[in-house]
């Protein structure tokens, strides 16, 4: 099997192939972050060369889809800020500025659950890499989603992240990928995405009733959900983590 890697700039015709690609890999509620959805659509037309596919030649099939945007970072973990939210934006302000940027940020890394078993999650992020050093940026950073952290939504993230198995490699399998090729661990995250919405969009994200004013754990959530009946509002904060590898 021959994979290739496809920038949009290069093969946009692919992305026609993969229309509903997010849906399924993403929870439903997680498509509706009040910051990122602003921005998303744009990372196409703006920043063409930081977005690709890897694909298989052989089945003429398009695997999976990662996203990316030069920001600055001056290379120390505190500055990296608060999230996801926080770079798209401050990526797009830098380009509106035309200043310079000196870091990789991976936005998504997107492998549909058919093609989750062909060993790809190290291909998106070598493909990142590649795509940072080409630009000449010396780190690529990731605000992580946690794959498995949706199994402990009660447990805090700065909390999480620390876990390991017995052979002391952490425990969660995405960060695991990131420190198996090399990146450290960085701050965590616990407001990383915002996603808000009225409680009968909410019941429709979740499948859920939420008959009073809580908060909830619900399908695929990292966190809880903040339910507030009388204003009408649901409130997340999706909590990630900072993974930082240097790109030599």
């Amino acid at each position: 099997m021959a994979i290739l890697r496809f920038r949009f700039s290069e093969r946009p015709e692919l992305w026609d192939r993969i229309v509903g690609l997010s849906a399924e890999v993403w929870p439903e509620y997680n498509r509706h972050g009040d910051v990122l959805n602003r921005y998303w659509d744009r990372l196409y037309p703006e920043f063409p060369d930081y977005q690709f596919v890897l694909y298989d030649e052989s089945a003429d099939e398009v695997l999976a889809e990662g996203h990316t945007i030069p920001v600055a970072w001056s290379g120390v973990p505190d500055d990296l800020g608060p999230g996801i939210d926080a770079s798209i934006v401050a990526g797009f302000h830098l380009r509106e500025t035309g200043a310079q940027p000196t870091a990789l940020c991976a936005l998504a890394a997107e492998i549909p659950p058919r093609h989750r078993r062909r060993g790809l999650a190290p291909v998106l992020l070598a493909a990142m890499a590649d795509i940072g050093r080409a630009a000449g940026l010396p780190a690529l950073i990731a605000p992580v989603r946690p794959s498995w952290k949706e199994r402990y939504p009660l447990t805090p993230i700065d909390r999480y992240v620390r876990w390991v198995r017995a052979d002391g490699a952490p425990l969660d399998p995405w960060i695991r990928v990131h420190t198996g090729m090399g990146a450290a661990i960085g701050p965590a995250l616990p407001e990383s995405m915002r996603i808000t919405g009225s409680v009968h969009e909410w019941e429709a994200w979740t499948g859920m009733a939420f008959p009073e004013s809580d908060r909830y754990v619900f399908p695929g959530g990292l966190a809880v959900v903040d339910v507030d009946r009388e204003k009408d509002l649901g409130a997340y904060w999706e909590p990630n983590v900072w993974l930082m590898h240097t790109l030599g």
